[in-house]
């Protein structure tokens, strides 16, 4: 494609989201403020359709053949616009986005290495798409987030392992600016729904995937890494506290800040983005290392996230509990 076409399907991908809109409006396809959310008026929800409807336009303009991808994305898609719509079951949810996951890992040819290979790319998979709908909570943060990702993976594309088509990342990226366009600002004019952040968890994995599995090097798994640390740690939160870890709640490192520290939504997610941004340059600049040398920096970049996390919020908690207690009862 040239500049002048991807500038052409950035105004098509406007169009689309200005007539979902429209149709989100007249259905009241809303996002109603709850104990849970941290904005205060109804919002569109499902603005994150054009991320599937991007790939489809990709995929038939260019007849792409990764088919089991795309049909694995317009699954997950269609079950979190469902979601989004009304509530549905966990036990349905599952059963497709496994079924999308299996198509995933078929499509990258995955079954054909050790079945535990296997095992543990689907718990990956699955970890990384309730990742992203879990942490899609604040303006700006699902888009912000993956187009560090979609830039870091295009450059590591351009230079230094070829894995995919360059234009699928950049289609994909141009999708991310039009939705963040509605979406990063203080007053967002619609949310990405379970539709925009299940396709968006979708397609990053894939494309992360599919480089690990190309170069044969873990340490790309970094690309995700604050988004891994801050999910696991407050899982790992919510079993201390002995919480329903499927049940919705604000106890992610993002929400503490925002609740208790006042940080806006633009600026928390400018903070998840530098640092998202510094490891992905961080494992840009090691991966003409030995693999050795790529793997413990990698764990102790881990292990840095890990303990930044652990302070952050021991300080906020202890913070939020002193103040309690010193207010006059």
């Amino acid at each position: 494609m040239v500049k002048g076409i991807f500038v052409l399907f950035g105004l098509i991908l406007f169009g689309i989201e200005y007539v979902y809109f429209r149709l989100a409006n007249q259905f009241k396809i809303v996002d109603k403020p709850n104990e849970r959310s941290l904005h205060v008026k109804p919002t569109i929800r499902g603005g994150g359709v054009i991320f599937p409807i991007a790939a489809g336009i990709y995929f038939v303009a260019t007849n792409y053949p990764s088919f089991l991808f795309l049909v694995g994305l317009i699954a997950v898609s269609v079950i979190g616009f469902l979601d989004d719509i009304r509530s549905l079951k966990s036990l349905t949810r599952f059963i497709v986005q496994s079924i999308a996951i299996g198509l995933m890992i078929y499509d990258l040819e995955i079954f054909s290495q050790y079945w535990w290979i296997s095992v543990v790319t689907f718990v990956v998979v699955t970890g990384t798409l309730n990742a992203y709908n879990f942490m899609d909570g604040i303006n700006g943060l699902t888009a912000g987030y993956s187009a560090v990702i979609m830039c870091s993976l295009l450059y590591i594309n351009s230079y230094v392992v070829h894995f995919t088509e360059a234009n699928l990342i950049v289609t994909f990226l141009i999708s991310l600016l039009v939705f963040g366009y509605f979406n990063f600002r203080r007053v967002a004019i619609c949310f990405a729904g379970d539709v925009g952040s299940m396709a968006c968890g979708f397609f990053v994995i894939y494309l992360i995937l599919d480089l690990i599995y190309t170069s044969h090097n873990y340490v790309y798994i970094l690309f995700l890494a604050v988004y891994g640390v801050d999910s696991v740690l407050t899982i790992v939160h919510r079993l201390i506290l002995k919480q329903n870890i499927f049940k919705p709640h604000k106890l992610h490192l993002y929400q503490q800040l925002i609740s208790i520290a006042k940080i806006n939504h633009l600026q928390m997610t400018f903070i998840y983005m530098v640092i998202q941004s510094l490891v992905c340059l961080l494992v840009i600049f090691i991966v003409d290392q030995a693999i050795s040398t790529q793997y413990w920096i990698g764990l102790a970049t881990l292990l840095f996230l890990g303990a930044t996390y652990l302070f952050v919020k021991f300080k906020l908690l202890t913070t939020y509990s002193n103040a309690n207690i010193s207010q006059p009862h």
